[in-house]
């Protein structure tokens, strides 16, 4: 944690904040979009930027709303139904932000994204600067998945998720992630009435996992296990991140003035540069590596590049630059990285030392599979 934001009082008083809302609050779980709860959230935010803090809004409620307009009772299982349903609701989302934020003299920009936009570097880097500019000219971002176009192969999966991705994207120092919990229990509370909130706990603490228990609604995709997770991703870039009830008044106010409502969850590492943050945020890799002990050890513990011959096994589909999943040999994933050979070469030389590489590939290439400065530990 950065001493900067020892306390409650400090980090509510953060420059730069990224605010999701979830499906289930925007729709008022299922009942079209909750116009006076979005009226009032627009109110907080908008009394969050005249007090100087800069916020991008992820906001859900695309699906959920074109599902209530064209009469749907079940979230569609067909990726074109769904499609069909973010367009129509798309529409009716972007209205209602743009009117109640309009109310404060505030202009609102749209936002969509999906995973490719994120997981090219090129395309991640434009998507960032648009981003940066807006919260320049003091512009609301209103960020969604671009779920009209999207595919199982390219979606996030939950806005959680998002909302992490765009914490490192613009550096924000806090995520607020208002969902329909008070904050993360030790237990269901649903289903255990002993279950307790924990107030604030480290991003990295892997007792979360066990806690986090409970599956999404009708309408969501997350749960609290997705806003586990995406605390750890918007650690790893040092942002904050705070998960409450978006059904408590004022919660956002509360928040800023250093109430402690919700679950505060800390980064406890320095923060990763921002090429590293990149490939921290990759959810879609195009391969794997399994690696012995000694290439874990490399990594984990001497800061050095990944050489072939501590690779036990490859799989996938990949050419060079593309990136692959390291993981040891009970599967648990070591790290992310780009690599330097297609999944072809990196089958011939796998095992072997660098001194082999000329007489198997029939040229010289890099000596490393993945050198250091493109790879993050995970």
């Amino acid at each position: 944690m950065t001493a900067k934001f020892e306390s409650r009082e400090s980090l509510g008083r953060s420059d730069r904040w990224v605010v999701k809302i979830g499906s289930a609050l925007l729709t008022n779980d299922g009942q079209g979009l909750d116009t006076k709860a979005i009226a009032g959230w627009v109110d907080q935010i908008s009394a969050l930027v005249r007090s100087g803090i800069e916020v991008v809004l992820v906001s859900s409620g695309s699906v959920a709303e074109g599902m209530k307009r064209l009469g749907m009772t079940d979230r569609p299982k067909s990726m074109h139904e769904l499609q069909a349903a973010a367009a129509v609701g798309q529409m009716g989302l972007v209205q209602v932000y743009e009117a109640n934020f309009q109310r404060h003299k505030l202009h609102t920009a749209q936002i969509l994204l999906t995973h490719d936009d994120l997981s090219d570097r090129q395309r991640y880097l434009n998507a960032r600067s648009t981003l940066r500019e807006l919260i320049r000219l003091g512009v609301v971002a209103v960020v969604n998945e671009n779920d009209t176009v999207v595919t199982d192969e390219i979606k996030f999966g939950d806005n959680d998720t998002l909302g992490a991705l765009v914490a490192n994207l613009v550096e924000a120092d806090l995520l607020v992630i208002l969902t329909d919990q008070q904050g993360l229990f030790t237990a269901d509370p649903r289903k255990n009435a002993d279950a307790k909130m924990i107030s604030e706990t480290l991003a990295s603490d892997g007792s979360l996992d066990e806690m986090a228990s409970g599956g999404a609604g009708v309408l969501g995709r997350g749960g609290m296990a997705t806003k586990v997770n995406a605390a750890r991703l918007a650690a790893r870039a040092g942002a904050h991140t705070i998960v409450a009830s978006g059904r408590l008044d004022d919660v956002l106010l509360k928040i800023s003035s250093g109430e402690a409502v919700g679950t505060w969850f800390k980064p406890d590492a320095r923060p990763l540069d921002a090429r590293k943050q990149w490939l921290a945020g990759h959810l879609r890799a195009k391969g794997e590596l399994v690696l012995d002990s000694g290439a874990v050890k490399a990594l984990t513990q001497l800061n050095r590049s990944l050489l072939s011959v501590g690779v036990r096994r490859v799989s996938g589909a990949f050419n060079r630059g593309e990136m692959v999943v390291c993981r040891d040999e009970a599967g648990r994933v070591v790290a992310h990285g780009l690599v330097n050979y297609s999944v072809d070469e990196a089958l011939k030389i796998v095992g072997r030392p660098s001194e082999c590489f000329e007489s198997v590939l029939g040229y010289l290439g890099e000596e490393e599979l993945i050198h250091r400065d493109n790879l993050v530990l995970m």
